[in-house]
């Protein structure tokens, strides 16, 4: 590869593209390969990423850094596949990714957090570095830290909560999702945004983005959106407000689900692609 060349490979996604053995599960998790370093960005539920990046020529054991886009089971479940190849592993996250959080409806309630604790991770080899804001992480590759939510139609998902400890006593409550964060990577193409779940909301990560690169043009989103959970107007105002931005490619996934992918592709035309397991993107 080329000094600045970028290579981005979904690993994990909830469909798989080509007949090649991939596997798909809910969760995400793609490699960017850039200027001679090799980036995680989250590792799905641990099912498929082993055989998926194998299927797809990508070793492991080189990855350099792990970077979690927040606390979910479906993309910090594989750590301890990914540490069965790399003996140590410098991971980036917000340090809310161990609170306890569940999903509730109705009378349903699940567990959605991480699987595994932290003190078991670091046994395998995690080193866990902390951030809250925005901040580069390597040379032109940056993180979102905590987004500010400032859009009226981006609201919270009212069916996560979290559990907290408040004057000895375990409360739950909504969840916030402060540690909803997005990687940036700095190309000459223009930025190529990585996205967990956009639990912060899409239009508030990109606004957050321009704000601390306010001279750089974004050339490529890819990740999930959240979109799937959206109301009619939110997904109506999103379309609207990428506008602003004058993308030139979204890779929707994931927890876009497949009829707002559907509406996407029909609004975005030919900008839009879907990311799913063994799609690779060069800039």
């Amino acid at each position: 590869m080329k000094k600045n060349d970028l290579e981005l490979t979904v690993l994990c996604e909830n469909s798989v593209a080509g007949p090649f053995g991939l596997i798909g599960e809910h969760g995400w998790s793609v490699l960017i390969e850039v200027r001679g370093r090799t980036i995680l960005f989250d590792t799905g539920q641990g099912l498929g990423i082993i055989n998926n990046s194998r299927r797809l020529g990508k070793d492991l054991s080189k990855v350099d850094l792990l970077v979690l886009s927040h606390g979910h089971y479906d993309h910090a479940s594989g750590i301890p596949q990914v540490l069965s190849l790399k003996a140590f592993l410098p991971v980036i996250c917000h340090p809310d990714v161990f609170v306890p959080r569940y999903w509730r409806k109705d009378n349903v309630r699940r567990f959605i957090g991480m699987f595994h604790n932290r003190d078991y991770l670091e046994s395998l080899g995690c080193k866990f570095c902390f951030y809250t804001s925005f901040s580069e992480i390597l040379p032109g590759i940056y993180i979102t830290g905590e987004v500010p939510r400032t859009t009226d139609f981006e609201l919270p998902d009212p069916h996560m909560e979290i559990e907290i400890e408040e004057a000895g006593e375990k409360i739950t409550k909504q969840d916030p999702l402060k540690d909803d964060l997005s990687m940036v990577v700095d190309t000459p193409s223009g930025l190529i945004v990585i996205l967990g779940c956009a639990h912060a909301g899409l239009i508030n990560i990109l606004r957050h983005i321009r704000s601390h690169l306010p001279n750089k043009k974004i050339h490529t989103v890819i990740g999930g959106t959240h979109l799937g959970f959206a109301t009619d107007e939110q997904f109506e105002r999103t379309v609207e407000a990428i506008r602003e931005f004058d993308i030139k490619r979204i890779g929707a996934s994931h927890c876009t689900g497949l009829t707002n992918s559907a509406r996407l592709f029909c609004r975005l035309k030919e900008r839009f692609f879907h990311a799913s397991v063994g799609v690779t993107l060069k800039i």
